[in-house]
């Protein structure tokens, strides 16, 4: 039975279009990202365009319920591929598409050449998104709804025509809007601002769940300072509706207020915890598996693991700043995978022994990582490992922790 409070986080990703109030709609749980509308005199904006073409197909028919103004232009709030793969759907080849002059994705490079190790990226996002996995297996994807479109995926980009360089006011066709870039989640997020309408399209910046501070599809750093910085910056606009690129809308200044202040004093309690554990020698494994958010930040709905998870972040964090290198001489060095494994199985006593610690073991990460020792001596020990993920998934309230150990029992352990 999967985590309920995973199954309960299914509320952030109703399907259908949400009217905003005064000429703005969001649509939610389409795809793994939202879509949003901005109507103005006689032509409408629209921001992202989602993961997919038939995601954007689908969603631009609802608008079109809505109004048959025409799109005169596309904004961009970041590169993340779930955000613009359905631009083909939305231009019609007359309409400006704007973006951050800082706009790159690891996601949109796809030069097979390019030293990028573009083929693990490809496999970790599998995992972390549930790729192949049923309806009862993909409970969500954290940031979204699990079941959606899928044709299409990845495939309806166009690069951006129009580079924003410097914070700066526009006219959506009578609808007064200023463009402020707000790194966060990505280096070239930009965020839209209503002023007169008191609304804002955050982006990435924050979503209805703890954010992902890192990714474990792989990415680069993405600087905890700066995403903090910008929470700030969003939340002294003082906002009475706050519009973001994944879960629901969120109305009155006082609560988002308290949702982007909130959530950035938990970055920066991330940052200053895992710091003081470094800078008191505390071996980062132990840093790790040791944070834990004070009482009154853990209580926040909206910093529940379902998406990005502490631990992961003070990793993140660490690695991030001061690489891979740990301080401790013993990993100067290394030992290869089945050498290490060999070493384990003798200092067991034998491969029988080995084999008797994990089966009978009731420390469950401990289990894996003795069936990876067993795995690297060629033992068959993929079943074994492949139930225990299946136990860790069904604890999960992190949904792609819970789709990545899903993902990897399958192609150990296939199912019929």
């Amino acid at each position: 039975m999967p985590h309920p409070e995973l199954i309960n986080h299914n509320k952030q990703f109703p399907k259908g279009v949400i009217d905003i109030g005064k000429g703005c709609w969001a649509a939610v749980g389409f795809a793994a990202s939202n879509v949003h509308m901005i109507e103005g005199n006689a032509s409408v904006t629209i921001i992202d365009t989602s993961e997919s073409l038939s995601a954007a197909q689908n969603i631009l028919a609802e608008f079109r319920k809505l109004t048959t103004k025409p799109i005169a232009r596309i904004i961009y709030t970041h590169a993340h591929r779930d955000h613009i793969s359905g631009a083909q759907v939305f231009h019609d080849g007359s309409q400006d598409i704007i973006a951050s002059h800082k706009f790159t994705s690891d996601l949109v490079k796809s030069d097979k050449n390019s030293s990028t190790p573009l083929q693990a990226l490809k496999k970790r996002a599998e995992a972390q998104f549930g790729m192949g996995l049923n309806s009862k297996e993909r409970i969500n994807l954290g940031c979204g709804p699990g079941d959606r479109p899928m044709e299409g995926l990845g495939q309806g980009f166009i690069k951006p025509t129009y580079l924003i360089e410097e914070d700066m006011d526009y006219d959506l066709d009578g609808v007064f809007a200023r463009f402020i870039h707000a790194p966060g989640e990505t280096e070239d997020h930009m965020v839209v601002w209503l002023p007169e309408k008191e609304i804002l399209f955050s982006g990435d910046n924050w979503y209805h769940t703890f954010p992902n501070l890192y990714a474990i599809r792989g990415t680069t750093y993405r600087d905890f300072g700066k995403w903090a910085d910008s929470l700030k910056l969003l939340a002294d606009l003082n906002p009475e509706i706050l519009v973001p690129g994944h879960t629901l809308p969120q109305f009155g200044k006082e609560r988002i207020r308290e949702l982007l202040e909130t959530t950035r004093e938990m970055i920066i309690f991330l940052m200053e915890k895992t710091a003081q554990g470094l800078n008191a020698g505390i071996p980062l494994d132990d840093i790790v598996a040791e944070i834990e958010l004070p009482e009154h930040l853990a209580i926040k709905p909206w910093l529940k693991e379902h998406y990005g998870k502490l631990s992961w972040s003070a990793r993140a964090y660490a690695t991030g700043l001061l690489g891979w290198y740990d301080g401790n001489p013993t990993n100067l060095g290394t030992i290869r995978t089945a050498e290490r494994a060999r070493l384990m199985a003798e200092l067991a006593g034998d491969l029988e022994n080995l084999w008797n610690k994990a089966q009978s073991t009731e420390n469950l990460q401990w289990k894996l990582e003795l069936c990876d020792c067993l795995i690297a001596l060629g033992e068959p020990a993929k079943k074994l490992k492949a139930d225990t993920m299946r136990i860790f998934a069904e604890a999960e309230i992190n949904a792609t922790a819970r789709n990545s150990y899903l993902w990897g029992a399958n192609k150990l352990d296939p199912k019929d």
